[in-house]
């Protein structure tokens, strides 16, 4: 009998990813915003009751980052409080829960890729929800597996690969910040990465689905790093060797691209609500030690991210 799992999320980046993988796994319920309302604790405890799933995969968040500044509590009912039910309704039934976390629970002043274990201090509202949510999920006491992971993009949604495409088709010239380091990590590899670690624990007769002993919090990003200025430098180049066929390019861009340069800037010349941490490398290793998975590198993952997204090339890498 295969487990039930109940993904949140469907529709957003990871989200969208995990809802063609994670059959693989088991019987999957993928519920989208519409279907599963985060911010109503009665929905997600109802949800829950009536799915009975295996395994919970939140694959759902607040994530605007400076609009939550002025929207607190809705960014702490969503990506705090709902965690929190989450994992007390699935301790109730013995289900597990696999949760996806942030960069920003550090505040990056270090020069050094964090570990795990190296103290949080979050310096936006997001961050501190995020952190929130899960020391919530390890207060429950339940199995669970919470995978941090930073500079997210894919080719739907709101993020950085999209803003550059659709801003390079309206400006003659792009100013990107250039003292903020991170790891771009593709929403397709986080999928795969989840995936790899899942596939580790098969199901038992009655369909239940044992997370490891070892679950707590684990770092999954991109192999190497960047600035916001490099990645965008770089997403330049794969787009001046894109096929001009695909859809998801075209939409972003109008088919048509007038940025001729790209100036690099400092984050005091972009001020916004919300601060960002000057430095957002986590490190993986623990993730390797314990399951055997890495992440490819950034630049390999952006040229993928050209070349594979209409193929439907789902399959783990390990």
């Amino acid at each position: 009998m295969k487990p039930r799992i109940l993904l949140t999320g469907k529709s957003g980046q990871v989200g969208a990813e995990l809802a063609v993988m994670l059959p693989k796994l088991g019987e999957v319920v993928a519920l989208d915003r519409q279907q599963l309302d985060l911010s109503k604790p009665d929905d997600v405890r109802r949800a829950i009751r009536e799915i009975r799933p295996a395994l919970i995969v939140n694959a759902a968040a607040y994530t605007a980052v400076d609009q939550a500044e002025n929207e607190e509590a809705l960014a702490r009912a969503v990506n705090a409080d709902a965690p929190a039910l989450m994992a007390q309704e699935a301790k109730k039934i013995g289900a597990g829960l696999v949760h996806y976390s942030t960069d920003y629970v550090f505040d990056g002043s270090s020069r050094s890729p964090y570990e795990e274990d190296d103290p949080p201090n979050p310096v936006s509202v997001y961050g501190k929800t995020k952190l929130a949510g899960e020391r919530a999920i390890q207060d429950v006491g339940l199995p669970h597996l919470i995978f941090r992971t930073a500079w997210v993009y894919g080719t739907r949604g709101r993020n950085f690969l999209l803003t550059i495409l659709r801003l390079a088709s309206q400006r003659e010239e792009l100013r990107i910040v250039d003292d903020q380091i991170g790891a771009p990590t593709w929403c397709r590899e986080i999928a795969r990465g989840t995936i790899s670690v899942l596939g580790r624990f098969s199901a038992d007769r009655q369909g239940e689905l044992s997370l490891p002993m070892t679950c707590g919090v684990y770092h999954m990003t991109a192999a190497g790093v960047t600035s916001w200025y490099g990645f965008a430098e770089a997403i330049m180049q794969e787009t001046s060797q894109a096929s001009p066929n695909l859809p998801w390019l075209a939409a972003a861009t109008g088919g048509t691209l007038i940025a001729k340069r790209i100036s690099q800037i400092t984050s005091e010349q972009y001020p916004t609500p919300a601060r960002r941490p000057a430095y957002s490398v986590l490190s993986n290793s623990r993730l390797a030690q314990h399951f055997g998975v890495q992440l490819t590198e950034w630049r390999t993952q952006l040229h993928s991210a050209f070349s594979d997204s209409c193929t439907g090339s789902n399959s783990p890498r390990r």
